[in-house]
């Protein structure tokens, strides 16, 4: 995976950089991420073909970590027409921009009270899009990779370390919204 981390490496150190802040100004952090992602789209997707070949279903890959500004820093790989349950990110802030592929995101907001969800927009990425949250414990997301044969691959940055989060089910399809404590898991380091 050498061939794509000098990329990566100016991707993580935009990330680090504009994330120093403890409310970060998200806009301009994905447009300086988008920009180097835009510049280096042909080059980046072969870089990066290891990873969207290897073909072992959703993994997430930690880049970059740090505790004071929490920070965290990592790439996914989703497989063709894979699709995320609704799912809040515990209240941090984010960012996702596409580096290869397509994927589309529903944003929820929870109503505070009842816990009903409401959908409150959709956004489609190509590489070097993104789209980005406050820190709001009421909004949630679902992402679907829009390929039916291709792996995508996004860079996601979070205001700490997404390790548990609430996914949210629908009993019926009008019925009440359940909330299920997931737990991430990390399948390596991309970089060191």
């Amino acid at each position: 995976m050498g061939k794509h981390s000098n990329t990566l490496k100016t991707l993580r150190a935009i990330a680090l950089e504009h994330g120093a802040a403890e409310q970060p100004d998200l806009a301009l952090m994905a447009r300086e991420l988008g920009r180097v992602v835009h510049q280096n789209a042909p080059a980046m997707a072969a870089r990066l073909a290891p990873l969207h070949a290897r073909r072992r279903g959703f993994e997430r890959w930690l880049l970059a970590e740090r505790s004071k500004p929490a920070l965290s820093v990592l790439v996914m790989a989703w497989p063709p027409n894979h699709l995320t349950p609704v799912h809040d990110h515990a209240g941090l802030w984010g960012l996702e921009l596409t580096l290869h592929g397509a994927l589309e995101v529903q944003s929820y907001r929870r109503d505070p009270v009842s816990g009903d969800l409401r959908m409150q927009g959709l956004d489609w990425l190509g590489p070097g899009d993104a789209t980005w949250f406050e820190g709001d414990r009421h909004y949630a997301h679902r992402c679907r990779n829009l390929s039916r044969y291709d792996t995508a691959l996004t860079l996601h940055v979070y205001g700490g370390n997404l390790a548990e989060y609430l996914a949210y089910e629908q009993a019926e399809p009008a019925g009440r919204w359940i909330a299920q404590p997931q737990r991430s898991a990390i399948a390596g380091h991309l970089l060191r």
